[in-house]
């Protein structure tokens, strides 16, 4: 049986970042360009290149190939009245329930559950697609992979940090497993 190898790749820095704001359907940062050039190289131009339909992952994805395919389990979660909102300027009390609460939305979008739940959907029909898929994506998304792959309890969700630009290995041989790996 041919395994499956799913690399998962943070989209690159965007200005609403930058600012601690939600995100929203915003470009990338004028200088994540030179960053990501080192990246360009790392992966086999065979792979199957995803990416989700957000401005960001298309503009990320444009390193690793010209025509990378669209895949709706990929998007960011859906943050309701809170996208582009000021993370410091937002009532903390819902804050706080969003965050010690999985199945809480109180944005009005998606809660932490749903987005686990699609991104467990998404990476169970990968089991049985070998090869190799680069997918360009988002933290949350990246951060429900790992839930999966780990079996982490949901309350794990906001202790794992995901950098701009960063990879995260993911192998599927009749069990998924996390592939740590250097790059001289």
């Amino acid at each position: 049986m041919q395994s499956t190898r799913l690399t998962l790749i943070c989209h690159a820095v965007t200005p609403l970042q930058k600012q601690g704001r939600f995100p929203d359907d915003e470009s990338v940062a004028a200088d994540w360009h030179d960053a990501a050039l080192s990246l360009s190289g790392r992966y086999p131009k065979k792979t199957r290149l995803l990416c989700g339909p957000e401005a960001r992952t298309r503009q990320t994805a444009g390193l690793f190939g010209a025509d990378p395919q669209i895949e709706e389990a990929l998007r960011d979660g859906d943050f309701g009245r809170w996208k582009g909102q000021d993370i410091g300027q937002l009532d903390s009390q819902q804050l706080q329930d969003w965050m010690a609460d999985s199945t809480c939305a109180p944005h009005g979008g998606e809660s932490v559950v749903q987005i686990c739940t699609r991104v467990e959907r998404w990476m169970k029909s990968l089991e049985s697609q070998p090869g190799h898929v680069l997918a360009v994506t988002h933290p949350f998304v990246i951060r429900a992979a790992l839930l999966y792959v780990m079996r982490f309890p949901l309350s794990m969700f906001y202790l794992i940090d995901i950098e701009p630009l960063s990879s995260t290995e993911l192998r599927f041989n009749n069990v998924w497993r996390l592939r740590l790996e250097t790059h001289a």
